[in-house]
Order: C-alpha cells, then sequence, then structure tokens
C-alpha cells in the first residue's frame, strides 16, 4: 500500500523523528517541535541557534573588565568579617596582642606589650614580624580598638565600617569582585608594611589602611570614567585632611600606605590595555606584593 502524499511530505522535529511539526526556526528553518521550541522576540528558535546567539552576545562589564553585579557581596563580607573579629575581641581579649600588626615588641607574662629592647627583663618575650609571625601584615587589618578603650573603642570600628560601606560599594561595581577583594588585601598589606618601615615598634591595627585604598581607587576610577572631578576632589582633600588632623593618635603610616598601594593599584587595573587586560592586571597586581615583601624582607632583617 502506497503512503499517502500527505504523510510522505510532512516534516519532522529535526531532534525528535518521531514528532511530527509545521513549525521552523526563524534563523535556521529547521523544522522543530513543541518540546524544542523557544520563544525569540519573532516566532521560535531552536536550541542550537539560541545557544550560538548566546555565545555571540558579550557580557556588559566593568571599567576594570571584571562581572558587573548589582550586590556589593564582598563588601558585605568584609563588613561581616570585621564585626566578628571585634565580637572576638570581646570575648577574648588576648586576640589583639596576637594577632595586631607590630614590627618587633616584648609581650611580658600578663599579655602586655613593651617597645622592644635588646636587653629586657626576665619573663618577656619577643613578638611581631621580625620574630617570624608574618601573618600579623594583615591580620592586624582586621582588628579594631578593643571595647575596653571606651567610647574611641566603638567609634574606632564604626567610622571603619561606615566608610567601608560607603566607598566599598562604589568600588566594587566599577571593578568587580575579585579584583576588588585584591585591592582591599594589597592596599592593607601596604600599610602594614609602611608601618614596619618607619615604626616597627609601633602596635598597629583597624581597617583603614584598606579604607584609604578604597578612597584612592575611588578618585582613580572617577578619573578614568571622566566624571566631574569637583566633588571627588573636595571628597579627597576632606579624606587626606583627616589624615593629617588624626596623625596624633592613629597610625598616619598605615593610612599612607594604604592610600599609595591602593592608588597604584587602581591605576594598574583600569588603565590595562583590553587585549591584554588580565595578565597586564594579574602582572601589576603581582609585582606591588613582590615589592611589599621585599620591602618588609630587607625591615625584618636589619631589626
Amino acid at each position: 500500500m502506497e503512503p499517502s502524499p500527505q504523510s510522505a511530505t510532512t516534516p519532522t522535529c529535526y531532534r525528535h523523528a518521531d514528532t511530527e511539526t509545521h513549525v521552523g526556526c526563524v534563523r535556521c528553518e529547521r523544522p522543530i517541535c513543541p518540546a524544542c521550541m523557544r520563544e525569540a522576540s519573532v516566532g521560535f528558535q531552536c536550541p542550537d541557534c539560541v545557544r550560538e546567539g548566546s555565545r555571540s552576545v558579550r557580557t556588559a562589564t566593568t571599567v576594570a573588565g571584571g562581572r558587573i553585579s548589582a550586590v556589593p557581596l564582598v563588601t558585605y563580607a568584609l563588613m561581616a568579617v570585621n564585626v566578628l573579629v571585634y565580637l572576638g575581641e570581646v570575648i577574648r581579649p588576648g586576640i589583639v596582642e596576637r594577632l595586631q600588626m607590630i614590627g618587633q615588641g616584648l609581650v611580658g607574662p600578663d599579655g602586655v606589650g613593651y617597645v622592644y629592647q635588646e636587653h629586657h627583663p626576665a619573663g618577656f618575650h619577643a613578638e611581631g614580624v621580625a620574630e617570624g609571625e608574618w601573618y600579623r601584615l594583615l591580620t592586624g587589618a582586621f582588628l579594631h580598638m578593643p571595647p575596653t578603650e571606651g567610647v574611641f573603642g566603638i567609634l574606632h570600628i564604626v567610622l571603619n565600617m561606615v566608610s567601608l560601606w560607603n566607598l566599598g560599594r562604589i568600588v566594587e561595581a566599577q571593578l568587580g569582585r575579585v579584583r576588588y577583594l585584591a585591592l582591599y588585601l594589597v592596599s592593607a598589606l601596604g600599610g602594614s608594611v609602611l608601618v614596619l618601615l618607619i615604626a616597627p615598634q609601633t602596635p598597629t591595627l583597624g581597617a583603614s589602611g584598606a579604607v584609604f585604598g578604597l578612597g584612592a581607587a575611588y578618585w582613580v576610577i572617577a578619573r578614568r570614567l571622566g566624571a566631574d572631578m569637583r566633588q571627588v576632589n573636595q571628597f579627597m582633600a576632606y579624606f587626606l585632611l583627616w589624615m593629617l588632623i588624626s596623625a596624633g593618635f592613629t597610625s598616619w603610616q598605615g593610612h599612607l600606605g594604604g592610600l599609595v598601594t591602593g592608588g597604584l593599584l587602581t591605576v594598574g587595573l583600569v588603565y590595562a590595555p583590553r587585549e591584554r587586560r588580565g595578565l597586564v592586571q594579574g602582572l601589576v597586581c603581582g609585582a606591588l606584593v613582590v615589592v611589599l615583601v621585599v620591602l618588609a624582607a630587607l625591615k625584618v632583617a636589619a631589626l
């Protein structure tokens, strides 16, 4: 028995040969069944054409080449870590002496620290970066004045977290999460290294070095984007004025180190050529870290 002319010419889905269909993909015109139809602006497309179209669409990126994200997750996470560490200080005050940034200092049996002296009383022992505790270069950036310091202890973390919230959201949105986190940590490292170089026997703590790095990044990004610099310059003037005013009771070395390091790294991140952006950014970040570590090593060797 001969098949009817209608059944011999009825098309079947190109992916499901046993399914008849009269609908074709608007791009490649291959027949597609309801299970394979993907709604388009006009008609339907097949799964293969949809995948091909997705590959050809460029993903929106930040000025530094990172992925655009509406939620500043890294800023939230950094604030959470700082607050949790502060709560840890409330429960275990001894972690301040154990993790704060200091190049070389003495700690007595009662856990109280003193300026390092070559000949020190019995029962005292030396601590600090010069004694192999290199982790202090970063851990000190997540500590703040303990509550035992009274109102100053509370203001220290509050002011830093408010600054991190205001600056972090802007900078993270422009750099992307990975580059922003690298900026924060390298800025914190730069602040600690300058403390080590200039005031190695002065204990310091706080996120201020990293925050000043974010401030420098904000200025560099604004320049790169061609923003109106009047308000940005005014903000930076207040920022630098605060660094001078607070020099008498805070670590201006940490602030300045974070500011310079953050500014240099951001220049490398936002001005890197698009064709080799990832490579250049990685080299700039790596070179800065190497320079900071070498400077710290030379200072430690001299102590």
